[in-house]
């Protein structure tokens, strides 16, 4: 064997073993280090109380991931004046029995939710592969998920407002909280056609002082992005994107599973369309699908959203 091939090899040898420790460390280590992400969004007017926003996304549960479950309860003890659960809560046919036991701390916390797709539909196995050939489509016949069931256990139990294609309003530490959403636009459940006209009833009911409104969302597709801007949203929420779920350390995400810029794709960010800016945050999820186990330069994360007052 020459110096040459003997070089090849152990280069191939290395390229494998590096590919084998990043595979043990997304699977075995990463998806379980659950981290909470604090940011600081100047929205309220100026000398307003700052208001603690939990967000809390894309969860994705089965009912044996028990660290999630305990890891989420654990977040109650930060007493957040109100809670943002941007979907995907479902991961599996019994995954509501683990997101009572995650969200049971939360009850009487005031919050506004929306679905994603995996709130409807079961996940399937699929080649992760795919999701680098664009946005993933949803498969024949899925199995679906009790969403009813969810839906009354967020709005009966946890008190939370449903803001798919509809708006609403909160109180959360003494501030008037007015928001809207759309379902998920992922698989065009987004009605926007209704937007102009939910702001304009949030408009008609809450018209007060301190009030601040905010759209919130599943996917953050750039229509529905844009159509929030146009429509006075003063803040934006949404998840979905999972960050990337693999990001490559200095680069970043490699995908969304949806158009916005992959530099948004996780984060405090600012959607800016024609003449106005919007504070927007897109949540990288606590979970993943049960075929697809792991997390890679992305750890699974929730957000404490300080609103504090504008310059």
């Amino acid at each position: 064997m020459t110096s040459r091939s003997r070089q090849s090899l152990r280069a191939l040898a290395a390229v494998g073993a590096l590919g084998i420790a990043a595979a043990v460390w997304g699977i075995g280590i990463e998806r379980y280090r659950f981290t909470l992400r604090r940011v600081d969004m100047a929205v309220l007017p100026p000398g307003s109380t700052p208001v603690r926003v939990l967000h809390i996304s894309d969860i994705h549960m089965a009912p044996w991931q028990r660290r999630k479950q305990a890891w989420i309860a654990s977040l109650a003890s930060l007493r957040p004046d109100m809670i943002i659960n941007t979907g995907d809560n479902m991961g599996h046919v019994d995954g509501l029995r683990g997101v009572r036991a995650a969200f049971a701390g939360f009850r009487g916390t005031p919050g506004f939710f929306v679905h994603g797709s995996n709130d409807n539909f079961g996940p399937t196995p699929r080649n992760p592969l795919r999701y680098f050939l664009g946005p993933s489509r949803r498969k024949r016949n899925p199995p679906r998920l009790d969403i009813a069931a969810m839906e009354a256990y967020f709005t009966e139990n946890l008190g939370w407002t449903n803001l798919n294609n509809r708006s609403g309003s909160v109180d959360a530490a003494g501030v008037r909280i007015n928001g809207f959403g759309v379902g998920d636009a992922h698989h065009d459940d987004d009605r926007l056609d209704l937007v102009p006209a939910m702001v304009e009833n949030l408009r008609e009911d809450g018209s007060t002082s301190g009030v601040l409104t905010i759209g919130v969302a599943h996917a953050p597709y750039r229509r529905v992005l844009d159509a929030f801007t146009d429509a006075g949203a003063e803040a934006i929420f949404a998840g979905h994107t999972h960050g990337g779920q693999v990001r490559l350390p200095g680069f970043g995400a490699l995908v969304a599973n949806c158009d916005i810029p992959l530099k948004q794709a996780r984060g405090l960010s600012t959607w800016a369309r024609g003449g106005s800016k919007v504070p927007l945050n897109v949540s990288a999820g606590l979970g993943h699908s049960i075929y697809a186990p792991v997390r890679f330069a992305c750890r699974p994360e929730a957000t404490l959203v300080t609103l504090i007052a504008r310059a």
